[in-house]
This record gives C-alpha cells, sequence and structure tokens, in this order.
C-alpha cells in the first residue's frame, strides 16, 4: 500500500471511530493478558465518562465471556498459517443508549447449524426461561473439552436483557466468520 493510500485509510478510520463512537478495536489473539489490560482500559474509559456501576459492571461481564468464548472457542483445527488461526475481533462501541461488544472469530462451517440453533433457542428464552437453563446447565452439563459447561451465551443475555446478535460470513468452502454482538442499556 503507498504511504498516501495508508495515511487517508489511517484518517477515515479515525472519522469512522469516532463517527460510530468506538472505543476500543483490537485484531489478534485474545489471550487472559489482553482479556485483563481490555478491562483496564474500559474501566478507565467509563470512569472518565461517569458511566454508572451498574453499567460497568455489565460491560465488564458481557467483556470478559465475549472474550472467553472467542479465547476458548476460535477454531485451532484451521492450519496455524492460515489467516484467521486462532485469531479474534474485539470492538466496544458506545452510544447515547447502549454499549455493544462486538467479538469475532473463525470457525469451520459444520458447526455453523448446532451454534445457530443455540443462539436462536437463547433469544427465544424469557427471563425466568433463562434463569431455569443456566441452573439446569450448571447442574447437569459436562464440561466441554475446551472448558466451560456452555454457559457463556445464556449468562450474557441473563445480564444484559437482550437479545444476542450474530451472523456467520463465509471465510471459504470450509470456514466461516462468526460474529456475535451483545448490547448493555446505558438508560
Amino acid at each position: 500500500m503507498e504511504k498516501k493510500s495508508f495515511v487517508e485509510f489511517i484518517l477515515d478510520f479515525y472519522r469512522y471511530m469516532r463517527e460510530y463512537e468506538i472505543s476500543l478495536v483490537y485484531e489478534g489473539e485474545i489471550t487472559q493478558p489482553i482479556i485483563k489490560a481490555f478491562l483496564s482500559l474500559t474501566e478507565t474509559k467509563m470512569m472518565q465518562q461517569e458511566e454508572p456501576g451498574a453499567v460497568q459492571r455489565k460491560v465488564f461481564h458481557v467483556m470478559v465471556e465475549c472474550l472467553q468464548n472467542v479465547s476458548k472457542y476460535s477454531d485451532s483445527s484451521i492450519e496455524q498459517n492460515y489467516l484467521y488461526a486462532g485469531m479474534g475481533v474485539f470492538i466496544v462501541t458506545r452510544s447515547a443508549k447502549e454499549y455493544c461488544i462486538t467479538t469475532g472469530n473463525s470457525m469451520e462451517k459444520g458447526k455453523i447449524d448446532e451454534l445457530k440453533k443455540t443462539l436462536e433457542y437463547i433469544n427465544s428464552l424469557d427471563k425466568e426461561a433463562l434463569n431455569e437453563l443456566y441452573k439446569k446447565q450448571i447442574k447437569e452439563s459436562q464440561l466441554h473439552e475446551k472448558g466451560g459447561a456452555g454457559l457463556g451465551f445464556i449468562d450474557i443475555k441473563r445480564k444484559t436483557g437482550n437479545n444476542l446478535s450474530y451472523e456467520f460470513m463465509a471465510i471459504d468452502d470450509e470456514f466461516t466468520f462468526f460474529i456475535l454482538t451483545s448490547s448493555v442499556s446505558r438508560i
């Protein structure tokens, strides 16, 4: 990329970030030290903006759940030299009404139907049914090989009260990019 077009890209990206109030954007491997750094950065920014404690706690909780999902489930079956192997994206935006926490990671296309079914089911449940499902999962579920009992998505909806927004975007014939957006109300 030539220097001028790169500088123009940076300026356009900056304008886009300001317009959509993107306070944090990251692409790369998601590790525990990186998660801690994101939480610290977000805490500082939210304190500067005098965000209420309840909103801060919900945003932190959703960030941790979303980032742990990327860290645990970013498809490691992809060849290591493959562009998306073990990588993820993480974006936090803020508007007058809400914070949006968006993550994205690669996964095998063969896993889409099961994940979509799970997300649709979670989105269909009301608060009481979600709490019951959460309790049932804790009592009856066995841990997945990568850890956890599949509680992250349930817990995000329980904490935010909002449906999980998601998309699958094809990378190639075998892999897709899974994008999850969770919103936390500021009002």
